[in-house]
C-alpha cells in the first residue's frame, strides 16, 4: 500500500499513528515484494502475523493460499480489518493484546506454524521470547523489527550487543539478518532503520525442562552482566559445583556473561544440580 493509498485510510479512521504501539506502516510496495518473496508463503500453511495494520501484507499472504491467523491491538484497524476482508475463509482475525495471547491454545501441539509479521517496535522481544518458549513453537520466524534488535539477536559471543535474549534463542534458532531495511519505506518513518530477520528453528532441540533450566543461567548471568559469571551462577546454584564445571568447560573463573556461548551454557545446565 503507497502512502498516497494510506493517508485516506488513516484520516477515515481518524487515526494517528502511536509511537507506544510501534505503529509505522509499511508503504513501499517493492520493498513489501521482496519480504514475501524471502519469506516464500506457501498455500495451506498456518501464519500468524502480529500487527497487521492495514492489512498490505495480510493480503499479500492471504493471496498466497495461506491460513493466516491476524492479532491486531488497535480497535480502528480491526475493525478495518474485519470489512477488508469479511469473506476471506482463510483469516483468523483476533482483537488482541499480542503480548497476552494465549498462543498455545491457538496453535496446539501437531499444529504447526511460521510467523511473518511487521513487529511492533514496542513489544517485540518479548513477543519473540513468548513465542519460542511454547511446546509448540514456530517452525520460523520471517519479521521487520529494529536494526538494533536484529544486530542483538545475530551477534558473536564476546560483543556488547550480545545478551541474554540472543543465548536463549540461539539455543533454538538460527538467526541471520536477510537485508537491512531503510526508516524511509514506513509512515510515518521511525528514527532508526529496521531489519528483516528470519531465525529457523534448529532440527534438535534439548528438552523443554532443559531449556528452562538453561534459560535460569542465562538470566541469572546477564543479570549484572560486569560482574563474574560464575559468582552469579553460585547464587542459583552450588558454588561447589559451578566452579567444577567451569573447570571442565575451560571457562575462565574471571568470564562474564557475555564470553560464555549459548552452547556453554547448555552444557554448564546439564552438568549442575537442578
Amino acid at each position: 500500500m503507497r502512502k498516497s493509498e494510506l493517508l485516506p485510510i488513516l484520516e477515515r479512521l481518524d487515526l494517528h499513528p502511536s509511537r507506544a504501539l510501534g505503529q509505522n506502516f509499511l508503504v513501499d510496495e517493492n520493498c513489501l515484494d521482496a519480504l514475501v518473496r524471502a519469506a516464500a508463503p506457501r498455500a495451506g500453511e498456518a501464519i500468524l502475523e502480529i500487527g497487521p495494520g492495514t492489512g498490505t501484507l495480510t493480503a499479500a499472504l492471504l493471496a498466497a493460499g495461506c491460513r493466516v491467523t491476524a492479532i491486531e491491538f488497535d480497535s480502528r484497524l480491526y475493525s478495518f480489518l474485519a470489512e477488508r476482508h469479511a469473506d476471506q475463509p482463510n483469516l483468523r482475525l483476533l482483537h488482541a493484546d499480542a503480548c497476552r495471547v494465549d498462543y498455545a491454545e491457538l496453535f496446539p501441539v501437531g499444529a504447526p506454524f511460521r510467523v511473518i509479521a511487521n513487529l511492533p517496535y514496542s513489544c517485540a522481544s518479548m513477543l519473540l521470547a513468548k513465542l519460542a518458549d511454547l511446546e509448540n513453537p514456530p517452525s520460523s520466524f520471517h519479521v521487520l523489527l529494529q536494526w538494533e534488535m536484529a544486530e542483538r539477536l545475530t551477534a558473536p559471543v564476546g560483543t556488547k550487543a550480545y545478551g541474554g535474549l540472543t543465548a536463549r534463542l540461539a539455543l533454538r534458532y538460527d538467526a541471520a539478518v536477510v537485508r537491512q531495511v531503510p526508516r524511509g519505506v514506513f509512515f510515518p518513518p521511525p528514527e532508526i532503520d529496521s531489519a528483516f530477520l528470519r531465525m529457523t528453528r534448529h532440527s534438535a532441540l534439548p528438552s523443554m525442562a532443559m531449556l528452562a533450566r538453561t534459560d535460569t543461567l542465562i538470566q541469572a548471568a546477564f543479570a549484572q552482566r560486569r560482574k563474574q559469571a560464575r559468582r552469579l551462577l553460585s547464587r542459583v546454584a552450588s558454588a561447589v559445583e559451578v566452579a567444577a564445571a567451569f573447570h571442565a568447560l575451560r571457562l575462565p573463573d574471571t568470564a562474564r556473561a557475555e564470553e560464555i556461548s549459548p552452547s556453554q551454557y547448555l552444557e554448564l545446565a546439564k552438568m549442575l544440580s537442578s
